[in-house]
């Protein structure tokens, strides 16, 4: 490791003698001011765990002409009681403008190999200008390079949530125009964050939030020179302005606010992205901290919260002669394709218009043509969405779409982990501000129950509520509904039966064997299991 380190990085303590000379060569005044804004530093080293090299595997690719898509899924970030358990581990990268904070980015998110990473840039956070500095920007004599110039409050509050796996908006900023978009992003379900910006450790708050702090050093004539090329074919500048802002701002703050946090780097790296040496070590620490954060759910729910009585959330379709005898075609082996759909779709619609039932209505006056009074019942709250998970739970979006007019669809894409057993998130497409909807989430099938926690988990993250949550099912297990009632008390269950038990392969029993296959007429592998969900038939 010693070796490694003289090679391609300097060590913390190598670091902090360089920074400390640096530090006290400024002004009281300049000192002052990073005071203000970093943390003490302890000068105690803590021993560095000992990180073995990852096999290289290759990546689970999807590649198209336009684009290319990780076809691995991010596996569970929270326990069997539906708690967040497991953060994102944060990377900090800081280093002075033009350093190659992004290459070195995007080379660490290459080498790691792995779905579900964020890079999220500090320049998006730039603070919105007012008319007088847009001015004063305009005619390079505002100070970007200042700790000022960022929205601190914002940005710790977007990373904070991002590493508690929660889905967050991302401000979109226009260097030529100085302002935001009016369109945001929105990112969600990092595994990994890399947070890259020159003022990434200048501010407290901030470097609490970061698992690993890595300083990137590059000589302050390239930095200059990329600066220029960058700011003159991307943004439009002028070479007189670049050159001015540089030695008015840049240099200036580099010198002050940026090189002296080098100190508070776990890893520096010389050389910014070609520097592969330092990147390998970082990307072994990342893989050794991801495989200590991986959890075991659907073995859990296997073992708990059962031989307890039916929760109250849950809501069983009356079984009259009519639903037993539609759920005695559909469970029939010997069933057609074509009466297996028509008598789920059957059973589809009377689940639906259950479950609406359960929506919050309000009283509603209303004249009838006849010039009397109505006492009425209308819906009380701003909108419904359903949301199903593919495939088979795509099958009751046209009973949703019957009974509810002009109702937004959303999509989740869960599938199991044939080498860990566990769900996995695979794709997502919601509706936007769902936070503020009513969920009917719809699944044909639940036997443990980890799909349909996973999916809860997911819309829960993207600020829907836990009792405007209704998850709606054909038929679930026992097993599945103590694990989602357990997790999300307040979340309301519908379904047209329960079955009492689930096999060792995770099958209901008696059940009615892989609702997708026998709808969509394809072939079920050998080891399915009900809470299982295939690629999406479109």
């Amino acid at each position: 490791m010693s070796a490694v380190c003289r090679e391609g990085c300097v060590s913390k303590m190598e670091t902090e003698e360089k920074a400390s000379a640096v530090s006290n060569s400024g002004g009281g005044g300049e000192g002052s001011g990073l005071d203000r804004l970093l943390p003490t530093v302890s000068t105690g080293l803590s021993p560095r765990k000992r990180t073995t090299s990852q096999c290289k595997s290759e990546p689970p690719l999807l590649r198209t002409s336009k684009r290319t898509i990780y076809t691995a899924g991010r596996p569970p970030w929270y326990n069997e009681h539906g708690a967040q358990s497991k953060e994102a581990f944060v990377i900090g990268l800081c280093g002075g403008s033009a350093s190659g904070k992004t290459t070195v980015a995007r080379k660490i998110i290459e080498a790691l190999d792995v779905p579900w990473v964020v890079l999220l840039s500090m320049d998006s956070f730039y603070k919105v200008l007012s008319k007088d500095e847009q001015n004063l920007a305009a005619d390079n004599n505002y100070n970007f390079d200042h700790p000022d110039a960022f929205d601190f409050d914002l940005l710790t509050h977007t990373l904070r949530k991002l590493k508690l796996g929660k889905s967050v908006k991302i401000p979109v900023y226009d260097f030529t125009t100085h302002g935001r978009q009016k369109e945001w992003k929105t990112v969600y379900g990092a595994s990994v964050v890399i947070f890259e910006g020159i003022m990434s450790f200048a501010d407290k708050e901030l470097l609490q939030l970061l698992d690993m702090k890595i300083f990137v050093d590059t000589d302050s004539d390239i930095r200059l020179v990329r600066r220029l090329r960058r700011d003159i074919t991307e943004r439009g500048r002028d070479i007189g302005g670049v050159i001015k802002q540089y030695n008015k701002y840049v240099k200036p703050a580099f010198d002050q606010y940026i090189e002296p946090t080098m100190r508070l780097a776990d890893i520096v790296v010389p050389r910014g992205g070609g520097n592969m040496v330092a990147i390998d070590l970082i990307v072994q620490h990342v893989h050794s901290q991801l495989e200590e954060r991986e959890l075991s759910v659907r073995a859990a729910l296997a073992s708990a919260h059962q031989a307890q009585p039916l929760p109250q959330t849950l809501s069983v379709l009356e079984s009259t002669p009519q639903v037993r005898g539609m759920h005695t075609i559909i469970r029939n082996k010997e069933t057609s394709r074509d009466e297996f759909i028509f008598y789920s779709k059957r059973l589809m619609r009377l689940l639906i218009e259950r479950a609406l039932s359960f929506l919050p209505s309000q009283s509603h006056t209303v004249q009838t043509p006849q010039g009397e009074d109505y006492e009425g019942r209308s819906f009380d709250g701003k909108r419904v969405t359903g949301v199903s998970i593919l495939r088979a739970g795509e099958t009751m979006e046209p009973a949703l779409r019957a009974v509810c007019k002009d109702v937004r669809i959303g999509k989740i894409l869960i599938q199991t982990n044939q080498d860990t057993g566990e769900p996995e998130l695979h794709y997502l497409r919601l509706p936007r501000e769902i936070g503020e909807d009513h969920v009917i989430l719809m699944d044909c099938t639940v036997s443990t129950g980890a799909a349909a926690m996973m999916a809860v988990r997911v819309l829960l993250d993207h600020d829907v509520q836990e009792d405007k949550i209704l998850l709606v099912s054909l038929l679930m297990a026992e097993m599945g509904v103590h694990s989602v009632a357990y997790a999300f008390p307040q979340v309301q269950i519908i379904t047209t039966a329960v079955d009492k038990e689930v096999n060792d392969l995770f099958h209901i029993i008696p059940g009615i064997g892989n609702f997708g296959d026998r709808y969509f007429g394809t072939d079920a592998p050998p080891d399915w299991s009900d809470d299982e969900m295939d690629e999406p038939s479109y």
